[in-house]
């Protein structure tokens, strides 16, 4: 069997876990997850790519919205299969009896623990919430349909 010039899936895993930093500001010690939240954007906002870490600006606000939006239910570890490294939060993201009232189509997930750093920007249709209840459900934690995917 001839060597095969590849990312080791253990790494890809790993780097999901942030056992590996390559920074010389990055320190590590502890061994409890970081705390993720989710919040939500305005349609009129520009959070892509490109975005660093959480910010107000163009964050939604309304009755019973929290700048900052809401805490991501992590009790599922990041794993590996199929060659693909992944992680889903283990429940929706859900705001009860909340009115917001501009057109919002974008969510920003983000450390909080680390910064605020942005993790990832994911958007759907444009909604407009009065009195009522949002949540964004979230997809099976494996593989193939797993929130965070890297391959």
């Amino acid at each position: 069997m001839a060597n095969t010039q590849a990312v080791c899936n253990s790494f890809k895993t790993e780097l999901m876990n942030g056992i590996h930093a390559f920074g010389t500001t990055v320190a590590r010690a502890g061994t409890t997850k970081d705390t993720f939240k989710f919040a939500l954007y305005l349609a009129s906002a520009t959070i892509n790519k490109s975005t660093t870490a959480y910010s107000t600006t163009g964050e939604v606000s309304g009755t019973n919205y929290t700048a900052g939006g809401v805490t991501v239910s992590n009790a599922n570890a990041p794993a590996n299969a199929s060659d693909v490294s992944y992680w889903t939060p283990s429940a929706a993201f859900s705001w009860t009896n909340v009115t917001l009232s501009t057109a919002f189509d974008a969510g920003l997930l983000y450390n909080s623990t680390q910064g605020d750093k942005a993790v990832a920007v994911f958007t759907f249709g444009s909604q407009q919430i009065t009195a009522g209840n949002f949540s964004l459900t979230m997809p099976t934690n494996d593989q193939s349909t797993g929130l965070i995917r890297i391959a």
